[in-house]
């Protein structure tokens, strides 16, 4: 298969509910090894993105390409099972299990053994150090043994995140992964998406232009399910269309920025 730059490429994308277009004729290409961001306002059409292109929707018209392939007619499980990988905006962990059992679980999901909880101890070993390892990427080894539901919800989406990179995602789709975070956590999770995005593409549906200004290396920007403007942080800033759609005049600058 010929090596293309783009890892996602969505084409014409069309979702319509009962005459109401959510997604009008959205072409979205997501360059391998960054971040790309999705932002828009409220009811722009972004989260209804992520459902067409995890395959919880289908699309109306147009097509999706993941890695060389048309997946406009996969389901959800190919599509994970290729490489495409999604967090939700609400954290989903076993709160009852250790932290290094929900990672553990997620392990075992990937290899068809989710639901095997009788195999020994000894078995699992290797399930066990791959685990480890993916807590200290995320920095939640001295946590491994807690319980998940006695963790702050900043270190909750940090190990929302380690789960999800134990599908071993070559694209990590993640839906506002700072949504409901003070100050210090959204920093945290903030380096924890960097850090981890090192050696695989991310494209993230978020609210906080803060965070998006520091990581993200290219932007789309939705409004009313078009894509209105695309480009580096500094170039979408900028761009009236944009501080219309936002603020509701060209002469404001976005929220939450630094530089605003």
């Amino acid at each position: 298969m010929p090596y293309n730059d783009y890892i996602l490429e969505t084409r014409q994308l069309v979702k319509e509910f009962r005459g109401f277009v959510a997604v009008d004729h959205v072409d979205l290409r997501v360059r391998r090894g960054q971040i790309h961001a999705l932002i828009g306002p409220n009811g722009a059409g972004k989260t209804t993105v992520f459902n067409l292109l995890t395959k919880f929707l289908a699309p109306t018209g147009g097509s999706i390409v993941f890695d060389g392939r048309d997946i406009t007619a996969s389901g959800p499980a190919a599509v994970a099972r290729q490489g495409m990988v999604r967090s939700f905006q609400i954290s989903a962990v076993f709160p009852q299990l250790s932290v290094l059992e929900n990672v553990r679980v997620a392990l075992q999901r990937k290899l068809g053994t989710t639901f095997r909880f009788w195999r020994s101890e000894r078995s699992l070993h290797g399930l066990h150090a791959r685990a480890m390892e993916l807590l200290a990427t995320v920095e939640l080894s001295p946590h491994a043994q807690r319980p998940a539901a006695e963790l702050p919800y900043g270190r909750k989406r940090a190990l929302e995140i380690a789960t999800t990179l134990a599908a071993d995602p070559a694209l990590l789709l993640l839906d506002e992964p700072t949504q409901g975070m003070g100050h210090e956590d959204i920093d945290h999770v903030t380096a924890l998406i960097a850090k981890v995005a090192a050696d695989r593409t991310v494209l993230m549906v978020e609210h906080n232009m803060g965070v998006v200004e520091r990581i993200a290396h290219t932007i789309s920007v939705l409004q009313r399910g078009k894509v209105i403007a695309e480009g580096p942080y500094a170039q979408v800033s900028t761009d009236p269309q944009v501080l219309e759609a936002y603020m509701g005049t060209e002469h404001a600058a976005l929220p939450g920025t630094r530089h605003a």
